[in-house]
């Protein structure tokens, strides 16, 4: 393989390229060269092995030969869950980038072995099809667009790309370590059902996007400050998904399975000790959880009135923004919808 998808957006947008200068974003990195991409680069030094100060450098030096800006960002990270952590730290650092420069779009380096590993990983935890597909060609992540051009690639391709090119790379040697999760399902699972099956594979993918897409209908959140609200679908596992969406992409956090289940329920829940949701009739509303707020007896009334969630009334009584928004919805009359 040689293409690369959503080269027409790649073309039309300011770029910012996330480089390890691995295997996988160093064949990115020359693809976009390649194609005549306008890019930069973005590099993250966690501090973890010997080779991570030498491998920082030479991602600035890299840019420097193409003309191109190389923005780095030092940590260390200590402690458990450190691919979490990690994860967490480098997308505040694109997203910081993304916004000061007007980058378009963040690219990731994602191929197809990424996404078997994702897809077993998640069925081994019960997940449904929304969920096994996490990893997407064409993404938002906190307001973030990311395109992943090299997901049909596979890694043998893409190692075979770097070796006829002669393109020098690095080698992380903690992927080799099985303590991580990932690790372990890519040697002993992903990488031999992958030289088998990778054609069938790279199919399968593309027809769970479609199916995916036919089953699971998006709900389009409008924001006002810190007040969300949406029209509900018409079936509960694309509210689930909708909702759980919704916090990945605009505050960063991963429901819990035990969440998900109790969104099922409708009516409401706090999420993360510091949000509401509240599901009620036609529509969901999300807003910051405000307990212990003394509410005059007149304001109780109308939300009585209007059926409106006790957890959600907090917020609403020092929001009146917010509350006309709700007078309007709840007395029957549509706010324009942007979807």
């Amino acid at each position: 393989m040689s293409e690369l998808l959503h080269l027409d957006l790649l073309k039309k947008g300011r770029v910012l390229l996330a480089f390890s200068g691995g295997v996988d974003s160093s064949a990115l990195f020359h693809l976009l060269l390649k194609n005549n991409i306008q890019f930069d680069i973005a590099h993250v030094n966690y501090h973890t092995r010997p080779s991570s100060d030498e491998e920082e450098q030479s991602a600035i030096a890299l840019a420097h030969q193409h003309n191109l800006q190389c923005h780095t960002h030092s940590c260390r990270l200590g402690g458990a869950n450190f691919e979490h952590r990690a994860r967490e730290e480098r997308y505040r650092f694109f997203g910081y980038l993304m916004k000061k420069h007007h980058y378009t779009y963040l690219l990731t380096a994602h191929q197809l072995n990424d996404r078997l590993e994702w897809l077993m990983m998640q069925m081994c935890r019960g997940s449904g099809l929304p969920e096994i597909l996490g990893i997407r060609s064409h993404d938002t992540r906190e307001g973030i667009e990311i395109l992943r051009p090299l997901l049909e690639w596979d890694r043998d391709s893409i190692e075979t790309y770097l070796d006829e090119h002669k393109i020098p790379h690095h080698i992380d040697e903690s992927n080799a370590d099985e303590r991580y999760t990932r690790n372990a399902f890519r040697h002993r699972y992903s990488a031999p059902m992958m030289r088998e099956y990778r054609d069938a594979i790279r199919r399968s993918f593309r027809y769970l996007e479609e199916d995916n897409s036919s089953l699971i209908e998006p709900m389009n959140f409008i924001e006002v400050d810190s007040f969300a609200y949406a029209h509900n679908p018409p079936n509960i596992r694309s509210l689930v998904v909708g909702i759980d969406t919704f916090f990945k992409q605009y505050q960063g956090y991963l429901l819990s399975q035990h969440d998900k289940e109790a969104l099922k329920r409708g009516g409401e829940h706090i999420i993360g000790r510091h949000t509401v949701v509240s599901i009620e009739g036609k529509y969901t509303f999300i807003a910051p959880y405000e307990p212990n707020v003394v509410m005059d007896k007149g304001f109780r009334e109308e939300c009585r009135k209007l059926k409106v969630g006790v957890k959600l009334r907090g917020y609403l009584y020092g929001t009146p923004e917010a509350m006309s928004i709700i007078r309007l919805l709840k007395g029957g009359l549509e706010l324009p919808r942007f979807d």
